[in-house]
């Protein structure tokens, strides 16, 4: 008897030590990773390959906290806005700030309008007086991603 209470009490004791693998939480298409570079070193070759669809990995750094219709990601020393395509899926509005993500989709280089960046602003929980301060459209990379992949 006493054998088996300290192998019951060494399995239990071990389950505490191994690290479980982490939770991909897919949004949107789901994808393969194969083929994920790492976009700090790829950086001008995405940007120069506007027109082929790619992964970029990196961390979250905000979501829109209404309906998680965008969010913003470091990934290398960008922040980049990512959309979602047609609108046909959105992101936890909040509990994944600073949770790695790999995005699938097109990397552009766009210039967000005035109203486009207060809708943001206001999404975002601005306030009003930092919402009329902008005044001034934004040159900005953008992401329309076709799929999301969170990890937990």
């Amino acid at each position: 008897m006493k054998k088996i209470f300290y192998l019951f009490f060494i399995i239990i004791s071990l389950s505490f030590l191994v690290k479980p693998q982490s939770q991909l939480n897919y949004y949107g298409e789901k994808f393969s990773l194969v083929g994920l570079k790492d976009y700090s070193i790829n950086k001008n070759n995405y940007l120069e390959e506007l027109d082929d669809p790619i992964l970029i990995q990196g961390e979250i750094l905000g979501t829109c906290p209404k309906r998680g219709c965008w969010m913003k990601i470091k990934a290398a020393e960008d922040t980049i806005l990512v959309r979602f395509k047609d609108y046909g899926f959105f992101v936890p509005t909040q509990g994944v700030e600073r949770k790695e993500v790999i995005i699938n989709g097109d990397l552009s280089i766009d210039t967000l309008t005035v109203p486009q960046l207060r809708h943001y602003a206001e999404d975002a929980g601005k306030a009003l007086k930092d919402i009329n301060k902008i005044n001034e459209p934004e040159i900005t990379i953008s992401f329309l991603a076709s799929g999301v992949i969170i990890k937990e």
